[in-house]
């Protein structure tokens, strides 16, 4: 965490004007979250916006985009450009003094999220620029964390790992359920139970299954289930089927041997 991370040390958001450009899914989640907070938004505004009379102006673009979207923001004094990757550094703002805002929360469709309560990589180009960044982020209720300029990568690999091979892996279990005749809406309380384990005690003591308790037969019949139902999953299936088995080795000695089938 940064050491200016209290909410009371940062400055008055309320008397800048803050513009949006990008209208998709971020651009239209943070635009009515930062005013609900109190805070005067344009936008979001279009791909190709100069930031009009904005004080701070924050670039809700794709990555390959940020650098073009940056290039079109006149400058004038005291102008804060941010952007709103978490892979990228501020290399990308050019002459700007930039920051970055990455809310670490999943923006669906519509743009419709509750940003409250989730974590944001903050960063700042100078003291100033990284105490706007981070006074954006208590605004709307995100806790700004620090991640390095040459953590980035790792920082957004986790992420996309935690939600967008997320929601692939379900989709996977969703189409494995509906050639048993079950819907989707009954794997829901066994994925959140797991999640929520995950979250409360970890990895190793969250992992339940066949393979935790070494059942390699029951495993085997899971696999050609997958092999004839559907066979373009079944690569995936045998790399996380051994990635849980590296994991399920942690599971049994965090458990102890004493463990009982049932507990598992």
């Amino acid at each position: 965490m940064w050491e200016l991370e209290r909410e009371s040390d940062l400055p008055d958001l309320t008397r800048l004007r803050c513009a949006i450009v990008g209208a998709g899914r971020l651009g239209r989640a943070l635009a009515p979250a930062l005013r609900d907070a109190g805070i005067a938004v344009e936008g979001p505004l279009g791909r190709g916006a100069d930031g009009g009379e904005a004080d701070i102006v924050l670039l809700c673009v794709p990555d390959g985009e940020i650098a073009a979207a940056a290039a079109a923001i006149a400058p004038r004094p005291g102008r804060l450009v941010g952007h709103c990757s978490g892979a990228l550094t501020l290399e990308p703002l050019g002459d700007h003094e930039g920051f970055s805002l990455h809310p670490l929360m999943s923006v669906p469709l519509d743009g419709a999220s509750r940003l409250a309560g989730a974590a944001a990589a903050v960063a700042g180009a100078t003291d100033r620029a990284r105490a706007v960044a981070t006074a954006l982020a208590f605004r709307v209720g995100l806790t700004p964390v620090a991640v390095a300029d040459e953590d980035r990568a790792a920082y957004h690999a986790a992420a996309s790992i935690a939600s967008n091979f997320l929601v692939t892996l379900q989709a996977a279990a969703e189409q494995m359920a509906a050639s048993a005749g079950i819907e989707r809406a009954a794997l829901v309380p066994l994925v959140r139970a797991a999640l929520e384990n995950w979250a409360a005690i970890g990895p190793e003591r969250a992992l339940t299954g066949p393979l935790v308790r070494g059942d390699e037969e029951t495993v085997a019949r899971q696999r050609a289930a997958v092999a004839e139902r559907a066979p373009e999953l079944l690569e995936l299936f045998d790399a996380l089927a051994d990635a849980t088995r590296e994991l399920a080795r942690g599971t049994r000695a965090a458990i102890g041997a004493g463990t009982t089938e049932e507990d598992r």
